[in-house]
């Protein structure tokens, strides 16, 4: 009874004394010890430590990762490099085997038993070597754990940035050596692995990455020869699909496999009538070939070269246009879609006003090519592009010309106005003009500062004639004055100023005139006097 409760309390300190031994800080700790198995006695609990460079954090910390990663993946393979630690009790004395794997993949189980971990995972021998323990030693609490992941490497050739060595570990994939080494003309679609034993495989990583076949990326294992080709024919793709980019294509597959599988197949916009092809290679010209497919030539699998570059345009560049032209904004969007109005402007020089006393430069004249829907009322195209107004559009007189008439239309209730409704239709090729209206005010004439003042609300013309320093005695008289509207009308002395009005003072004095021409007749009379007396004289 004794002998059983001694082996009992045996194997739970063993248990004890495993668990402490697969903590990543004891691995930490006595990494230099488990990289020199020979210093650990067998069937004792003592260990020997062996001298070494202690690791950085930093590779610590990856070691700890990967060590996770290894123990928490059923798929990682035992691998040349490994270390593992395997505890049991064995007549009640606590057994702490340090297990090194090497390139034999023979792995013996202390002095009990030999394993072949050659193309095993951990988690199967982990039940072999518990097996042969367990057979030997019932109820020993044994226990197999991993304690170092083995880091090994491999050789990269080919189309690559460096060819050479370079390190991985058991559950670094194929795609993570391609991440970091390739070129613009790697291939990914035919990567050739050879392993340490001969044994050439072909793999895909594109249907690795695309479709997730994981059987197109292998792990690593030691030894390895990767080799990477030049791709064979590399072809971009753009515009209405929904997968746009380059793709390296496989012999045989064509315009239809771009579009429909690599592509991921037409958008709902997409124009399949008027297919771009420009190529460069094999062209007629330096600039390359402009080739224009249908929907005919994708079902027929037209063949597309190396460097083509696929558009598929959308159907929405068809849609008609008008033109918007005067004091409007060029409103620039970052991404253009189908519920985005495209324009093109064109600014026209701005115009300098000049004064006698300020120099103010007004804002240019804009054009834009604006698309929209065949049904569209103005109310709904305006209200949708609202930002084309500035604070110069003069929207109350706007006007648009079709077909060489010119109609009056008000954008303000447009505008403004939740309840107003439109009848006028847009159609193809309106111009919709925009006036300016330019907040100030002109006086000219006699007064004794000509020249563009600010406009101030419900101001008569009599403020504006002092701001340029009223009437010129001995020009104007009894403030006679003509008053103009920005169309040129004249209106009544006594209406409310608006902007862009001119206000002329009238150059009506009748001593300003007798002034100005009296010296030229006193002048001539003298002549004439003095010629006639000549006459007089010489008879």
């Amino acid at each position: 009874m004794k002998r059983r409760i001694s082996a009992r309390i045996g194997a739970v300190g063993i248990i004890a004394w495993g668990l402490l031994m697969i903590h990543p800080l004891w691995a930490q700790q006595n990494s230099s010890t488990q990289q020199n198995p020979s210093a650990t006695t067998t069937g004792a609990t003592t260990t020997g430590a062996a001298a070494g460079t202690a690791p950085s954090a930093a590779s610590s910390i990856d070691m700890n990762r990967n060590l996770m990663l290894a123990r928490s993946t059923a798929a990682y393979r035992v691998t040349a490099g490994d270390v593992y630690t395997l505890t049991y009790a064995a007549g009640g004395t606590a057994v702490v085997y340090v297990i090194t794997v090497d390139s034999t993949y023979r792995i013996r189980v202390s002095n009990l038993g030999t394993v072949n971990g050659a193309g095993k995972t951990f988690v199967r021998l982990k039940e072999d070597v518990e097996a042969i323990v367990s057979n030997n030693y019932p109820l020993s609490g044994v226990q197999l754990t991993l304690t170092q992941a083995a880091v090994f490497l491999v050789h990269v050739k080919g189309e690559v940035e460096t060819a050479g060595e370079v390190n991985a570990w058991g559950l670094d994939r194929l795609s993570s050596i391609a991440q970091k080494n390739l070129t613009p003309y790697s291939s990914i679609r035919n990567v050739t692995v050879r392993s340490s034993g001969g044994q050439v495989r072909e793999y895909d990583l594109y249907k690795a990455q695309r479709d997730g076949d994981l059987s197109q990326d292998p792990y690593l294992r030691p030894g390895d020869e990767i080799t990477f080709k030049r791709v064979n024919r590399a072809v971009k793709i753009m515009g209405e699909v929904e997968r746009p980019g380059t793709y390296q294509l496989k012999e045989g597959e064509n315009l239809k496999e771009l579009i429909t599988v690599y592509g991921g197949g037409f958008t709902a916009v997409a124009d399949r009538t008027r297919i771009e092809i420009v190529r460069m290679v094999g062209s007629e010209s330096v600039s390359g070939d402009k080739l224009f497919v249908n929907k005919e030539d994708v079902e027929g699998n037209y063949e597309v070269k190396d460097y083509d570059e696929v558009n598929v345009p959308t159907i929405v560049a068809l849609r008609p246009v008008i033109f918007v032209e005067g004091a409007v904004n060029v409103v620039i969007t970052e991404k253009s879609d189908s519920a985005t109005t495209t324009a093109n402007a064109t600014a026209t020089s701005a115009t300098t006003a000049v004064s006698s006393t300020t120099t103010e430069e007004l804002t240019g004249s804009t054009r834009l090519v604006v698309a929209f829907n065949r049904g569209e009322d103005y109310a709904a195209l305006v209200r949708r592009n609202i930002l084309w107004f500035r604070a110069e559009s003069d929207t109350r007189n706007a006007y648009l010309i079709r077909g060489g008439e010119r109609i009056l239309i008000n954008l303000n209730p447009m505008l403004y106005d939740v309840e107003y409704r439109s009848e006028l239709k847009v159609e193809e090729n309106d111009t919709l003009v925009i006036p300016f209206r330019q907040y100030f005010v002109t006086v000219a004439g006699a007064v004794v500062t000509p020249g563009r003042y600010p406009y101030i609300p419900d101001r008569e013309w009599d403020y504006y004639v002092g701001l340029a320093g009223g009437f010129v005695m001995g020009k104007n008289a009894r403030e006679a004055i003509k008053i103009q509207d920005m169309s040129g009308k004249e209106v009544e002395k006594g209406v409310m100023i608006e902007p862009e009005m001119m206000i002329t003072a009238k150059t009506n004095d009748p001593l300003y005139y007798f002034n100005q021409y009296a010296p030229v007749f006193t002048t001539a009379l003298s002549i004439v006097s003095t010629f006639i007396s000549i006459l007089l004289l010489v008879k």
